[in-house]
């Protein structure tokens, strides 16, 4: 991490991380306000999220210092602690990832895949296709007369049952991603105040104040 001669800063964010941190924030609010119309469009803002979050996790075990999980990932105490003194007004900044950051990132990975996986899985169940087709079980389409039992596996509107667990699961997870995508936006507020930089331009410049 060079030191900028101009301005004080230091270079925290390597362009793998900033490119990986906006591929995220753009393939999940597409796929999120697409809700699967159009199914293409959907389907590749989830292949974007699930090829960048194994790229953040390959990463974050080999690459450098700060995008390294043993960086920034801590026990749940030191969270509470960093939280508890960020409402204090006594929280230490952190040149990368804080506490709460840390567990926020982890978590977000997590929560991401989670969604991208049992998107896949849904597409793969109800239509026989994407990455985990031929994984996944796939009721075919009833054709003719000898279709009865595939009319009794598929539910009122051509859903397996197998399909509608994936879908479940897919939009449980997709919630719950967008509401640690609010606590995030609220975290980066709270902790930019405190701290006084501005987190969110350093994930665009990657440099944060030496």
């Amino acid at each position: 991490m060079r030191g900028h001669p101009d301005n004080g800063t230091i270079r925290v964010w390597d362009p793998l991380i900033r490119v990986g941190h906006w591929v995220l924030v753009a393939g999940f609010a597409t796929a999120y306000l697409t809700e699967g119309e159009p199914e293409w469009l959907h389907s590749y803002a989830g292949y974007a999220i699930a090829a960048t979050v194994a790229l953040r996790v390959l990463w974050g075990l080999a690459g450098p210092r700060r995008a390294r999980f043993s960086d920034f990932v801590t026990g749940p105490g030191r969270v509470f602690a960093y939280l508890r003194d960020l409402a204090c007004g006594r929280a230490e900044r952190h040149v990368g990832h804080s506490p709460a950051g840390g567990a926020m990132t982890v978590a977000l990975l997590a929560m991401l895949a989670l969604t991208a996986v049992s998107g896949m899985g849904t597409l793969a169940a109800e239509e026989g296709g994407g990455p985990l087709a031929g994984i996944v079980a796939h009721a075919p389409e009833a054709s003719n007369g000898a279709g009865h039992d595939a009319d009794e596996i598929r539910g009122e509107h051509g859903e397996t049952e197998a399909g509608e667990a994936w879908e479940e699961v897919h939009e449980v997870a997709a919630n719950a991603t967008l509401l640690l995508v609010l606590l995030h936006l609220g975290g980066v507020i709270w902790a930019s105040v405190a701290h006084r930089e501005n987190l969110a331009r350093a994930m665009v410049t990657g440099r944060k104040r030496a």
